[in-house]
């Protein structure tokens, strides 16, 4: 199955229903497979670990949507 989404499109759905916009990690990747929005994924990086890189890293497209929180806490901004 296609993604319909883009990950950090995924990330941002999970996050828009929190009450505080924030999540860690793991429970945003969870939240991402119980809901189905990613399934095709390559590789052989987990899901959170995916999130991880693709919301913090410095060189990162998406890092600017997002605020990370040491030590895996992510905030939508």
């Amino acid at each position: 199955m296609a993604n319909l989404l883009k990950l950090h499109e995924a990330v941002a759905v999970i996050l828009l229903t929190k009450p505080s916009k924030t999540a860690t990690f793991k429970e945003i990747a969870d939240a991402i497979e119980k809901r189905g929005l990613f399934p095709d994924r390559k590789g052989g990086i987990s899901l959170d670990k995916q999130i991880e890189l693709r919301t913090t890293i410095s060189s990162s497209r998406y890092k600017r949507l997002f605020i990370f929180k040491k030590p895996d806490m992510l905030t939508l901004t």
